[in-house]
């Protein structure tokens, strides 16, 4: 299996599971992701998801090992199946939550970007060679993330962040000993269960939609959450 994915206690569990290959993502691991993000998109029971990875890695990158021989067409086809499973990842309506234990290269960095936040231990390290590579992607996310000269030195020189570089950066939200990990997220699944799911939801989406907007769309995003909330007569929790 490309992932394995579990759920459990309101709680969605999607792993990477391609160790024997750094978790390097490929077409099968794209559509196991798309699949696991719509099935959890319609349980409205869920209301948190981690994404982590089996093995030292968290995603070395694209396969490039399968798109050998590949044509233009097929290689075409691969790269959609990428950001398709990217985008089911950030529209997920609930708060999602990337574990990074070990490197994340081009398409793991869209991955760990892709969810809400990033918690990482200290072998965690991000990069993005595309382009010295030879080839174009990952250049949407880190720049919203971390502005656009971070993202283009490292997109243009191959740049490794270390997880405190991108912890300063603002790529990773919690830095956390490995030893000190399980609590940590034990802690963060207990804080988010124990709020209301639904106020959660239209946070996340006034965050999400409000960064691409003016601020008065912004603020008028808000509002219309405010007034959803109060249509529906869960104001404070109350329903």
């Amino acid at each position: 299996m490309s992932i394995v994915f579990q759920i459990s206690n309101k709680v969605a569990r999607i792993t990477l599971n391609r160790p024997e290959s750094r978790n390097a993502l490929n077409l099968a691991m794209c559509g196991a992701l798309m699949k696991a993000a719509n099935s959890i998109s319609a349980d409205p029971e869920i209301g948190l998801v981690f994404l982590r990875a089996n093995g030292l890695a968290f995603c070395a990158g694209a396969d490039l090992k399968e798109r050998e021989g590949m044509t233009d067409a097929r290689v075409r086809e691969r790269r959609i199946a990428g950001f398709d499973a990217y985008a089911a990842l950030e529209s997920l309506p609930m708060p999602t939550i990337a574990v990074v234990e070990g490197p994340a290269i081009g398409s793991g960095c869209e991955i760990a970007g892709a969810c809400d936040f990033i918690v990482a231990t200290p072998a965690a390290s991000f990069r993005t060679p595309e382009a010295i590579r030879g080839t174009v992607g990952a250049t949407q996310r880190l720049p919203r993330i971390l502005g656009k000269r971070l993202a283009k030195d490292m997109m243009f020189t191959g740049r490794t962040l270390s997880a405190e570089e991108a912890r300063a950066a603002g790529l990773v939200s919690r830095l956390v000993a490995a030893a000190d990990l399980e609590r940590t997220l034990a802690e963060i699944e207990t804080a988010i269960l124990k709020a209301p799911a639904e106020a959660l939801k239209l946070a996340k989406r006034c965050i999400d939609r409000g960064v691409e907007l003016d601020p008065k769309g912004a603020l008028d995003t808000e509002i219309a959450a405010i007034e959803e909330q109060l249509a529906a007569g869960s104001w404070m929790g109350r329903k």
